[in-house]
């Protein structure tokens, strides 16, 4: 199943003896595997270039939360490579045992969360491009947020929309007006949190003893309801989550209406990825904003 070229690899970089190679569900861009080892399991990514262009940002991300002071699982970066001389790229990391959840597992999980974006930064933005699903996904530094926003979150977006022929001419004028409305609605100036940006419900893990892990992010600093609104974006999160989250770090007036806001930019990022499924809710939150 692994290429011969990147098992070779594998064992001479990480130093280990390679016993087998099983591949496990859970992605839908990289190919990946559990790598059981003389010294321990390892979790594998790997893929052409289209595919392992997408690992360093990946790799950026995990290392930027796993640093954060949060009691959230992050997993080690252990290895990454571009694709080389007919071997696949890959990215390699620590195995996170799963578990079940136990009683207090969602308590746990919205207190992390608030400690991990009580580290913050100087402006919004992240150390490199990086990529949101197959799509790309860019960090400029910003010094003021709804500037970040519109121009490194939703133009994009929209501009990708556009040359996919799936943006309609009806929702120019809405979303002309959401931007002029944007300084209005949005905070200017709130904490630059570090961010998951893709805290959907298939990207978190329970490890072993219960415990919250996250995997696969988009990070980045920015407001931290960006965060929360994406973990609404498809069914939500269980009520204690989100009762923990704000009893460790209240929300300001006024979230309801910027949580469409900020989903607005992943229903646009789902529209390019898969269609015209999302183009009715795209155009409920422009109606509504614009």
């Amino acid at each position: 199943m692994v290429p011969d070229a990147l098992r070779d690899t594998l064992g001479e970089r990480l130093n280990v003896a390679i016993e087998s190679v099983a591949a496990v569900g859970g992605g839908c861009i990289a190919n990946a595997c559990r790598v059981e080892t003389d010294a321990a399991p390892f979790f594998l990514k790997y893929g052409d270039e289209q595919v392992a262009r997408t690992f360093p940002g990946e790799a950026a991300g995990l290392e930027a939360l796993g640093v954060a002071d949060s009691p959230l699982a992050v997993p080690s970066v252990l290895d990454m490579a571009p694709p080389s001389d007919g071997r696949p790229g890959f990215l390699v990391m620590e195995w996170i045992h799963a578990g079940r959840e136990g009683r207090r597992f969602w308590k746990r999980f919205g207190e992390g969360l608030a400690a991990l974006h009580r580290h913050t930064a100087d402006a919004y933005g992240f150390e490199q491009d990086n990529f949101i699903g197959r799509l790309p996904q860019y960090n400029e530094w910003t010094d003021e947020w709804p500037a970040f926003f519109r121009e490194q979150r939703l133009a994009p977006q929209v501009e990708m929309a556009r040359e996919r022929n799936r943006w309609r001419s009806a929702w120019n004028r809405p979303l002309e007006a959401l931007y002029r409305r944007l300084s209005e609605m949005l905070p200017a100036t709130p904490e630059p949190s570090v961010l998951h940006g893709d805290l959907w419900k298939g990207n978190y893990m329970v490890t072993a003893v219960g415990d919250p892990a996250l995997i696969d992010p988009a990070t980045y600093y920015g407001h931290r309801e960006a965060d929360l609104a994406m973990t609404e974006l498809f069914g939500g999160y269980d009520d204690r989550f989100y009762e923990a989250y704000r009893a460790t770090w209240g929300l300001e007036p006024g979230y309801d209406t910027r949580r469409d806001v900020y989903n607005l930019y992943h229903l646009i990022n789902h529209l390019n990825l898969f269609g015209g499924g999302y183009a009715g809710r795209v155009e409920r939150i422009l109606s509504r904003f614009g």
